[in-house]
């Protein structure tokens, strides 16, 4: 008698239902409960960025005087945040979730706005996002990409790896401006640690990193919880509040909490203001304005937003395993255009350009690995529309602990770069050491290629740089010199 053969065993990576099957669950090697645990582990990280980005729009007056409400600008943040990490999510399959775009704010509030209003600065972000989705659709985006040489892909991903520890460090009060000249930063207050949010801050870290050295599942969510948890013990015993400034500029309360104190008051729930949706205007006052400044203000804007934007995927591409060995991951076209969208989206609804957020490697280093855990991300930015007073009760503090981790894990990266050449070395040193320290990816970016094409045609190795990079890195000469070419035309 003849035995049949055993049968084969089941793919472990075989879809196990349509939604499985969308997002590319299993072949990724994920499961539903670490997606949505990843996004909202991202979600987490990035809440700050609906009381931040408020703070930072409509804190300036435009050139008529005209000053943003608050309350709108948060709403209107939630909701294209929201929105455009959801569409990204279900084209893309990616866990990159979107936001508006720090330093794109800052500069659109602290140098646009002293010469357009608002309604105009909102439609320059527009203008920059359609270049971009032109720019991406048409293919040249991608070819600046394929551009990039593989050292300084790793470089930006280790570069961005920094950034977002620097950020965590200053955001939970860790690392604090002296004032002075030299040393211009320093350790908490006069150098120790002396205030009870930054010893919070230091709890969760540890906490964090060892339920993710002992792998842990949902370690990161769980000490962001454990520490908000303690955050709020805190608060309701000793009282601690916020920290402030004074009318001169100095800061009161300095042992306080930094952008949101962890302490529900009022109703959890409040109807969103979406009142500035729209509020853009394309009929520049050229009496105010030059056709000059316009120009450099859109060129400022699209140089940040295009190399934030791809320097950030790369990186966080890398560090979730899905890019190959020349950097590419999938739908990376389709990538390239939503991410364009975005600052349409931004502009349109007053929230300044809509970006992928670095704080998406939080959820990655959750195990977040496709769109599922945007749509998770972006759910919850919707819900925080209505209810912004229990999305503010996680201190920034306790958020910053998870960009340390994040931070420690995309810095593994560098062991794939090769340091016996120089002319590798260099550009590299810069790329990652000028992102934190200028505290934008673009400029490590814009430093890196800059370097990498001086040094290569001055050494005998200038056939070796793509022509797309020599133009890219004039471009990035005039970015830098953007401000004295400016003077010089006006």
């Amino acid at each position: 008698m003849t035995t049949a053969p055993a049968s084969a065993p089941a793919d472990v990576h075989e879809p196990k239902n349509g939604l499985d099957r969308f997002f590319e669950i299993s072949k990724r090697g994920s499961t539903i409960g670490t997606e949505v645990r990843g996004g909202l582990v991202t979600f987490v990280t990035m809440a700050y960025i609906v009381i931040l980005n408020p703070i930072i729009l409509s804190g300036k007056p435009d050139v008529d005087g005209t000053i943003l409400d608050f309350g709108a600008v948060g709403a209107a943040t939630a909701l294209t945040a929201g929105v455009m990490t959801i569409l990204f999510g279900v084209i893309t399959r990616l866990p990159f979730a979107f936001a508006a775009g720090l330093g794109i704010n800052a500069f659109v509030a602290f140098s646009v706005v002293g010469q357009v209003t608002w309604a105009e600065a909102m439609a320059l972000v527009m203008i920059n996002g359609v270049i971009i989705v032109l720019l991406a659709a048409t293919g040249l985006r991608k070819a600046i990409f394929d551009a990039v040489p593989f050292q300084l892909k790793i470089a930006i991903t280790v570069g961005i790896g920094l950034f977002i520890a620097f950020i965590g460090f200053v955001n939970s009060g860790f690392v604090t401006a002296t004032g002075a000249s030299s040393p211009p930063v320093g350790l908490g207050v006069n150098g120790s640690v002396a205030t009870v949010p930054t010893l919070l801050f230091v709890i969760t870290l540890l906490l964090t990193g060892i339920l993710v050295a002992l792998k842990v599942k949902g370690g990161m969510l769980i000490g962001l919880v454990s520490g908000t948890v303690l955050a709020v013990i805190v608060e309701a015993i000793w009282h601690i509040g916020a920290r402030g400034f004074d009318a001169e500029g100095n800061v009161t309360n300095p042992g306080g909490w930094g952008l949101t104190v962890p302490a529900l008051q009022g109703s959890p729930v409040s109807i969103p203001n979406l009142s500035l949706i729209g509020q853009v205007d394309f009929s520049f006052d050229f009496a105010k304005v030059s056709g000059v400044a316009l120009v450099m203000i859109v060129f400022t804007l699209l140089f940040t937003n295009f190399f934030d934007a791809m320097g950030t995927m790369t990186g966080l591409a890398k560090e979730a395993g899905l890019a190959d060995d020349k950097g590419d991951f999938p739908r990376i076209k389709s990538a390239l255009v939503v991410e364009g969208v975005g600052a349409i989206a931004g502009g349109a609804t007053s929230s300044s350009s809509s970006t992928v957020f670095i704080e998406s490697g939080a959820g990655i280093g959750e195990g977040a690995r496709t769109g599922l855990a945007n749509v998770v991300t972006g759910v919850v930015f919707l819900l925080a529309m209505f209810l912004t007073p229990l999305t503010s009760i996680v201190p920034t503090e306790i958020a910053a602990a998870a960009l340390i981790i994040v931070g420690a894990l995309m810095m593994a990266q560098i062991r794939f770069i090769d340091f016996n050449d120089f002319r590798v070395l260099l550009p590299v040193f810069l790329t990652v050491t000028v992102m934190p320290l200028t505290y934008s990816i673009a400029n490590g970016i814009g430093a890196g290629f800059v370097s990498w094409v001086l040094v290569h045609a001055f050494s005998g190795r200038a056939k070796q740089i793509s022509p797309l990079l020599w133009v890219v890195g004039a471009g990035f000469l005039i970015f830098f010199a953007r401000g004295p070419i400016e003077m010089l035309f006006s």
